[in-house]
């Protein structure tokens, strides 16, 4: 075998090099051809890969699993070697640009370009982790812009490397970097993205792994938002110019020498280093960050809000007087700093493995979970079952509904009130539908089309994708984002949200709202106050305000929110009710306020700060289903207040790492909801990154259990509570647990 770097020779296997490499992570792929003329694209392994003792064994692993591997989007393997001395990978030849030549040639790619590129990508990863595979090097430079889509390159030979191995999660936060690279031109600001990709590629790029879609939600996801489709070339004449004249200097090449002496170079390739994984994940945290510790270092102060520019006040400083969300003074809080002597010791969580009630393997793999006390809605790709919560068992027929892209931090599709299940979701027929099932005898009370309401009335100019669904009482609740389908896309847009109402008993439409100040929503399970946040660009202060329902969605009192602009979001609610309160972060994020649902004056406020000076940011509040406790997360910590007064009752403490390494942290800390926290009458669910659930009595802060399911899939877990037992969905594994663990 021969080899450019070895003495200048021009050959590897039966294959004629052309022209100069470029480079993917540690390998080297070139342009070559066969001597009867045909072209393919050859990945040498690099020196460091081929040293590693154990890459040939997982490189001819991953050869043989490619070659059984078919898609649109896939180089598909034509040849291989892994006992040459140094291993190789030939795939069948395609005219096109790295992704990372075009947008430093051209710049950004368009929203139709940058749908379709995030399209192809993730159909070609679903095809691999169905398959049991990852690739493990989805990037700039290994996406590959052709005429019909993108493809992925450099396929066995990304997937043999890394020590831990890759996985999907991995994939899947590769893709939502590479297809940001894409839309921004290499910074790390998902402002860059258009709005109809924004929380499908932000998601991927979640800091917690569990939080990221699959591949197969990422594109059902982009498939219901039904956006027209598009009309001619999906890149620029620019780019498919570049793109000829690359694809005439192989094809040049490849008609003389028969691969022996100088050749001529395609178009240079400008590989550039790229940004790691973690240098992403932090540039993109920003003010989401959060900062955790020992639970003894947190102390709780109701004095002490945050300063005027929005930053705590250190050890040592004189702290301000208490300030409202707003900014202004407020003169219901207490004047003097309150000291930890006589308050709870924090409790580090340590408790038994769960004793499984029932468990049951079923067919396909839940997408989302509801509960009753008495039965189990469980939702799949396929159909909408249930069952018995006492026993796991079947207890009425399957229905034709479905529901591709589930429960996640964006998105929370089901809902549970008086007997009925409230699901969003599609049936063979129609995609975007509302729809309540009878708990009592699991069948279809009615089925709205949301895809028909469309308030501009003609030429329908708008979409509505939803996000969550929320009862109250008599009215069924839809939130979700408005595209404008007309406007052009500007990336200091704020996002659109909208609240649309319905009759719970017959779905009929009562009336629905929509503008830039509603965005989260949060829907308290009885009254008709909502509280709804503003979507603001890039950091400019943002609001909470009130909606009321009785007017239909009339806008109420307001409070502003500063140097927040992290707490808005896409997505499921990051506030709380709880006993006609409610709760939210403000200031700098360490700083819990308590408003009056109908009026907006402040109740009360605590300040979390971290006795080492560091500043803390509150995740997403929950409270208990009494309203009488508020259980606020905050890094490794959690606290639990009265919701009377803010005072504190017990600090609940992770200890160890995550499976990753780093500090174990409450999922509902790190600003990302989707109910990751839960509760019962008396016990308080809540899972970590370490992919373990919590079971913790509401009383003490003392674990009661822990489920860690060592065989789960790599994004963890699906499940909801229902009366007094847990219901847990894994792979294809339906688990029961009681809160009591017996």
């Amino acid at each position: 075998m021969d080899h450019p770097g070895a003495e200048g020779a021009h050959r590897i296997g039966p294959y004629a090099l052309l022209g100069r490499p470029s480079r993917v992570g540690g390998s080297e792929v070139f342009a070559a051809r066969t001597d009867e003329g045909l072209l393919v694209t050859v990945t040498v392994a690099g020196p460091v890969l081929a040293a590693d003792p154990g890459f040939r064994d997982r490189f001819r692993a991953a050869v043989e699993a490619a070659r059984t591997l078919s898609g649109a989007f896939l180089a598909p393997v034509v040849d291989a070697d892994a006992d040459a001395p140094v291993p190789w990978l030939a795939t069948r030849f395609t005219a096109g640009l790295p992704l990372r030549q075009v947008v430093d040639r051209h710049g950004p790619l368009s929203e139709p370009a940058l749908r379709v590129l995030a399209d192809g990508l993730g159909r070609a990863l679903a095809v691999l982790h169905a398959a049991g595979t990852v690739h493990g090097e989805v990037s700039p430079d290994s996406v590959l812009l052709t005429m019909d889509g993108p493809r992925i390159t450099v396929l066995a030979m990304a997937g043999a490397t890394g020590s831990p191995a890759p996985s999907p999660t991995d994939d899947m936060f590769d893709l939502g970097s590479t297809v940001l690279f894409a839309a921004s031109g290499g910074e790390p600001d998902t402002g860059a993205l258009p709005v109809s990709l924004r929380d499908v590629i932000g998601g991927c790029l979640y800091p917690q792994p569990p939080d990221r879609p699959t591949a197969d939600q990422l594109v059902a996801y982009l498939k219901h938002q039904n956006m027209p489709s598009l009309e001619g070339s999906w890149l620029p004449p620019t780019v498919t110019a570049d793109m000829a004249a690359a694809t005439a200097a192989v094809g040049s090449a490849s008609a003389g020498g028969g691969g022996r002496g100088p050749l001529p170079p395609p178009p240079e390739i400008a590989a550039g280093p790229g940004m790691s994984r973690r240098k992403l994940i932090i540039a993109l945290a920003g003010g989401a960050a959060v900062v955790s510790g020992a639970a003894a270092a947190l102390a709780v102060s109701g004095d002490s809000s945050p300063a005027p520019d929005g930053r705590a006040g250190g050890p040592g400083s004189a702290a301000p007087p208490p300030a409202s969300p707003s900014g202004g003074r407020s003169s219901s809080a207490p004047s003097a700093s309150p000291s930890l002597t006589g308050e709870p010791e924090p409790t580090v969580l340590a408790g038994p493995d769960a004793v499984k009630a029932w468990s049951g393997v079923g067919k396909h793999a839940p997408t989302c979970l509801e509960a009753s006390d008495k039965v189990v809605m469980v939702v799949t790709g396929t159909a909408t079952s249930f069952l018995d919560a006492a026993t796991g068992k079947p207890v009425f027929p399957q229905l034709n509904t479905t529901r591709d892209f589930g429960t996640s931090s964006l998105t929370y599709p089901t809902a549970y009130a008086d007997g009925v299940f409230y699901l969003l979701c599609d049936t063979p027929s129609q995609s975007g539908v509302l729809a309540a099932f009878d708990a009592a005898g699991g069948k279809a009370k009615w089925a709205t089309d949301l895809a028909d309401i469309d308030p501009g009335g003609g030429k329908h100019v708008a979409m509505y994708p939803s996000n969550y669904v929320a009862v109250a009482g008599d009215t069924v609740y839809v939130c979700g984002q408005v595209l404008q389908l007309d406007r052009k896309f500007s990336a200091e847009s704020p996002t659109t949200g909208y609240i649309r109402a319905f009759n719970a008993s017959t779905g009929k439409r009562l009336w629905q709202v929509q503008g830039t100040d509603i965005n989260n929503v949060l829907v308290p399970p009885s009254g008709s106050h909502l509280l709804a946040t503003s979507a603001v660009p890039g950091r400019k202060p943002g609001r909470v305000q009130m909606i009321d329902a009785d007017r239909k969605g009339a806008r109420g009192w307001k409070v502003s929110v500063p140097h927040a602009s992290y707490y808005f979001s896409t997505g499921w609610p990051l506030t709380c009710y709880a006993a006609g309160l409610f709760l939210f972060a403000g200031g700098s994020g360490n700083t819990l306020f308590a408003v009056d649902a109908a009026t907006g004056s402040e109740k009360w406020h605590q300040r979390f700060d971290a006795k080492n000076g560091d500043q803390v940011q509150i995740g997403a509040p929950f409270s208990s289903p009494d309203g009488t406790t508020v259980y606020v997360p905050v890094g490794s910590d959690l606290a639990a207040l009265a919701t009377s007064d803010g005072t504190l009752q017990w600090v609940a403490v992770l200890d160890g790492a995550n499976d990753t390494g780093g500090s174990n942290l409450f999922n509902a800390s790190l600003r990302t909801s989707g109910r990751s926290a839960q509760c019962s009458a008396d016990t308080v669910f809540a899972t970590d990154t370490a992919k373990t659930l919590w079971a913790i009595d509401a009383a003490t802060g003392r674990a009661r259990w822990r489920y860690k399911d060592p065989g789960q899939r790599d994004v963890g877990f699906t499940w909801t509570v229902g009366g007094d037992h847990v219901f847990i969905a894994s792979h294809l594994t339906m688990t029961a647990i009681a809160a009591h663990g017996r």
